[in-house]
């Protein structure tokens, strides 16, 4: 893993359970959210320096995944989203897979192509992005090449 330090659970219950049912399973439970499929996002908090445990929608493109920083469709952005500026590298865990990766925020033709996967995996997101007062960032994870 690209991230070290300790964790720190989140402190909306639901997470927390989420979380913990997802890992001490090894990816064989925890892995919806109404009904449809999560992965579970581990990056170093922005503030605090803790490493952070996240629950997103699924979202995969050969072998690459967009983060969606919706937060529900609120005015403002996911506490995770600063995670990410700040810290860009991630560890995913996609059921029992997990896997180092840096994300990247994406624009322009890029953020359209995968703000439709996104859409179509989750279509709510549509609808957050009607409420939500600004344009919802989406980040595309990648993984990690190592040098051999």
């Amino acid at each position: 893993m690209p991230l070290e330090g300790e964790y720190e659970p989140s402190p909306t219950a639901w997470v927390r359970k989420q979380v913990e049912l997802y890992e001490s399973s090894g990816g064989t439970e925890g892995t919806t959210m109404r009904g449809l499929p999560v992965v579970l996002v581990t990056s170093l908090g922005s503030r605090s320096g803790k490493l952070r445990k996240t629950p997103l929608m699924r979202v995969e493109h050969e072998g690459s995944y967009a983060l969606v920083a919706s937060n529900g469709g609120a005015v403002k952005h996911p506490v995770w989203y600063h995670n990410l500026v700040a810290t860009p590298l991630i560890e995913l865990r996609d059921g029992p897979h997990v896997e180092d990766m840096k994300t990247r925020l994406v624009t322009g033709g890029e953020r359209r192509a995968w703000w439709e996967r996104a859409v179509a995996a989750f279509p709510d997101y549509a609808d957050y992005q009607r409420r939500a007062d600004r344009e919802i960032p989406l980040f595309v994870a990648e993984p990690v090449v190592r040098d051999v």
